[in-house]
């Protein structure tokens, strides 16, 4: 089955999917941003489960249930540290982890944020080509999942994404018309 990819600018917390993607810490606190929004709208028990989970290393994934959100399934994507920075392969890392994981649950639908932008400190330019390479990468193997929605939080955010990911699909033409 080959999955797509789809952007939309909105609140990762209201996503109705399988599974939402936390950017999250290692020790997996829910504090603000992403972490923030989730830990707010699917209510206490996330963290309580969190708590059972972590520490988590750097790059690595834990999923808990959605408590109050419309999803039925949190992944945690450990891009950093409680105190630290992400970079681009703990976000490749918590990209393919976090598809991988859902894959074998047998899920169908994942939105993911953009995992180590923000309080990461990795420019979101850097943040969209990695995540993107990583999805569509994953979405050419053998999956699951039809849908990896990014949900991105305000229009320059969306816009950026979008502005890479259409780079992608022209560079993917070209090299198929180059191939003729």
């Amino acid at each position: 089955m080959a999955g797509r990819i789809e952007l939309r600018e909105g609140d990762i917390a209201s996503e109705e999917v399988d599974a939402v993607v936390n950017a999250a810490n290692t020790d997996l606190v829910l504090g603000s941003g992403v972490a923030g929004a989730i830990a707010r709208a699917g209510g206490p028990s996330i963290q309580e489960e969190c708590a059972a989970h972590g520490p988590i290393e750097r790059g690595d994934v834990a999923l808990t249930g959605a408590g109050d959100l419309p999803a039925r399934f949190v992944i945690h994507a450990a891009a950093m540290t409680q105190a630290g920075e992400a970079d681009e392969e703990s976000i490749r890392s918590c990209v393919e982890r976090s598809l991988a994981l859902a894959s074998q649950r047998g899920l169908e639908s994942v939105a993911l944020p953009a995992i180590g932008a923000g309080a990461g400190g990795v420019p979101l330019q850097r943040c969209a080509e990695v995540s993107l390479e990583a999805a569509r990468l994953h979405l050419a193997g053998e999956s699951s999942i039809a849908t990896i929605r990014f949900v991105l939080f305000g229009e320059p955010a969306y816009r950026l994404f979008e502005s890479v990911n259409d780079a992608a699909k022209v560079a993917a033409q070209m090299a198929r018309l180059k191939a003729r």
